[in-house]
């Protein structure tokens, strides 16, 4: 059982709204695990309008169990950039999600690559076919994908040895001064918000980006950001850490942003070695369209 205590900053929100921002769930999800007694405040079932109060203890007895979720092939009209007996690179649109979940049971990268390819790796989870790692939905950019096991194998060691070259381009809040920043600081769950990540000692693991200044304007920085690490949410948590959040973050960055589509987050270059041949690989996509509508308003600011 997973207790909570509310404090002033949950204070007078809904109980389903609370469970939808801690759990990263629907609120039609939130709302069917309270109506099935999976959480209780004080001990108490109580309605799904109920508005916390300071010192209230939330327990999620258990998570909802959901049906599972069917693979269904679906053309998506991928914009496949690479592809071999081994690998697919895929240039993903922002708003499209990576594999199927509760809230998300199609539409997403891994029903469009059930069409197009004939096999995919079985190595990782069943819902996630070929899927060697992962960008967030309304990040847009290069990701790629193994056909067998193998492939997979290969990528994640050097996704884990950090030998794989991932470079994102990214428009930021604020003027940064430096050139150059490297961030070194370690992300793990948000005690409260669960389907957040944070910057903390506690249950984290070593998280590094490697930050260079591309250009300044009056009010914000077009950076680029070389991964060391691949944690959840990495540079978003990093760049609002040191008070430049990404534009458009609608999870780490200010209320008051400007009007995008998605976040202004961008993953450009893509670095392997190629599981069968040995050979070093290296790929790069442009932003799409609104991430160059995002750096045309700040230009003009």
């Amino acid at each position: 059982m997973d207790n909570i205590t509310i404090n002033e900053d949950n204070a007078g929100q809904r109980i389903d709204k609370f469970l939808t921002e801690h759990l990263g769930i629907t609120r039609v999800l939130s709302q069917k695990m309270n109506t099935t007694d999976l959480i209780l405040v004080n001990d108490a079932k109580v309605k799904n309008n109920y508005k916390l109060q300071i010192n209230d203890v939330v327990q999620i007895v258990a998570e909802y169990e959901d049906e599972e979720i069917e693979l269904i092939p679906q053309d998506l009209n991928l914009d496949i950039i690479y592809e071999d007996e081994d690998v697919i690179l895929v240039n993903k649109p922002s708003g499209m999600v990576v594999h199927p979940a509760a809230g998300n049971p199609d539409g997403t990268l891994v029903n469009g690559l059930l069409f197009h390819a004939q096999k995919l790796s079985s190595k990782g989870e069943d819902f996630r076919p070929g899927i060697v790692h992962r960008i967030d939905k309304d990040t847009s950019g290069i990701l790629m994908v193994a056909k067998n096991n193998i492939a997979h194998e290969s990528l994640s060691k050097q996704l884990k040895d950090k030998t794989a070259f991932r470079k994102y381009l990214a428009i930021v809040h604020g003027v940064i001064k430096e050139d150059f920043a490297k961030i070194d600081a370690p992300l793990g769950r948000d005690k409260i918000f669960r389907q957040k990540m944070c910057v903390t000692s506690q249950n984290s693991k070593v998280a590094v980006t490697n930050v260079t200044v591309m250009e300044r304007f009056k009010d914000y920085t077009l950076i680029s950001c070389q991964l060391e690490t691949g944690r959840t949410h990495q540079i978003r948590v990093h760049m609002s850490y040191i008070n430049h959040p990404i534009v458009g973050d609608p999870v780490y960055g200010r209320k008051r942003s400007l009007d995008t589509k998605g976040q202004a987050l961008h993953a450009q270059t893509l670095g392997f070695t190629h599981p069968t041949t040995g050979k070093y690989m290296e790929f790069s996509v442009e932003p799409p369209e609104e991430f160059g509508n995002t750096l045309r308003k700040v230009e003009g600011e």
